[in-house]
């Protein structure tokens, strides 16, 4: 882990504010007339990847052209702004932030273009990781950034209001033209809660907190309009998010869980994970060390909020949290497990 410049610390809160006003953003987007049996129509059409869409808007009308006048001048206003941000982008990269790749980037914009992070979801896994270097100022070690996968977790239910215009998670990633496809669950009767790009390793799943007994049925999201795959103690990290911005052309804003709940979380996962997966348990415990090392130095009460918050959680993940504690470095593992009393707060 090392320490990133104050000046990149700096420039990474400047495209936080910017990225948190959403504009209008022209990139694979034009307006197309076409003459169909001797009348003109107007079309938008949408250029992803090698893949070209067209939508009809309809009939050439004198308050249809106004309309695509007003869309054009908000393309035209926003884009200064637009450029401005992705000079702090490369700004950014050059200081030393960590930046996805392509595939990852190009598919955490069409998400958040599409109004999924708006909606309610939240970045999770080793994606979630990475985006918290930026966050807190530190480069990583590259083993515990390494993944394939990217999650995205919802909540249940949400506010009414975010479940108006609410994006299809499932048509975003199948239509953007990138190359994704279904992966079939195990169950053929089940729905699929998983994405994969054609070709490559890489997949998004869509996740969930299970609720009652555990389950592998897909549960579906209304306000995703998508199956997402539940997953116990889930909730634990959804109760506390905040925005963060990936640095990915003009920055892309995605909400992400509170770091400290994400590194005790991930205690928990690295002691659920079956014996096939104690790589990833590994790897669980090292992102879990890393975050936890640079909180302690730093932001302290962030981890004692987080324990405190753990308390309030079933038994079972208080048990296995004690048990993820304990295979902390030395140092790391007194200084938390001094904060952490399951049995005294059950007495």
């Amino acid at each position: 882990m090392q320490r990133l410049p104050q000046t990149t610390q700096l420039l990474y809160v400047e495209l936080l504010q910017q990225c948190a006003v959403a504009l209008p953003n022209q990139r694979g987007i034009s307006f197309v007339p076409k003459t169909v049996n001797g009348h003109r129509y107007w079309y938008l059409e949408l250029v992803v990847g090698g893949t070209k869409r067209q939508f009809s808007l309809g009939r050439d009308t004198e308050a249809l052209r106004s309309q695509i006048d007003k869309q054009k001048a908000l393309f035209a206003e926003a884009a200064p702004d637009l450029k401005q941000r992705e000079k702090l982008v490369a700004m950014l990269v050059s200081g030393g932030a960590f930046a996805p790749g392509f595939s990852d980037g190009r598919v955490l914009e069409v998400l958040a273009q599409s109004g999924v992070f708006l909606s309610g979801a939240v970045l999770v896994g080793s994606h979630a990781f990475t985006t918290y270097g930026n966050m807190l100022g530190v480069s990583w070690d590259s083993a515990a950034m390494q993944t394939q996968d990217m999650d995205l977790a919802s909540q249940r239910q949400l506010e009414v209001a975010m479940r108006q215009d609410a994006p299809d998670v499932k048509s975003v990633l199948l239509e953007s033209g990138m190359g994704f496809f279904e992966v079939p669950a195990l169950n053929p009767k089940s729905p699929s809660t998983s994405f994969k790009l054609r070709g490559q390793a890489f997949h998004v799943d869509l996740l969930t907190p299970s609720q009652g007994p555990e389950t592998d049925t897909p549960v579906y999201l209304s306000h995703f309009k998508s199956y997402a795959h539940p997953m116990r103690f889930m909730e634990y990290l959804l109760e506390d998010c905040q925005g963060a911005v990936i640095p990915f052309r003009s920055g892309v804003f995605v909400n992400v869980p509170n770091p400290a709940r994400f590194a005790l979380h991930k205690l928990v996962v690295s002691q659920r994970r079956p014996v096939a997966q104690q790589g990833k348990a590994r790897k669980d415990l090292q992102q879990a060390t890393e975050l936890l090392d640079l909180l302690l130095e730093e932001r302290p009460g962030d981890i004692w909020i987080a324990l405190e918050a753990a308390l309030a959680m079933p038994e079972k993940f208080q048990f296995q949290l004690t048990d993820g504690i304990g295979q902390l470095p030395a140092a790391i593992k007194k200084a938390v497990s001094a904060h952490f009393n399951p049995s005294a707060s059950r007495n």
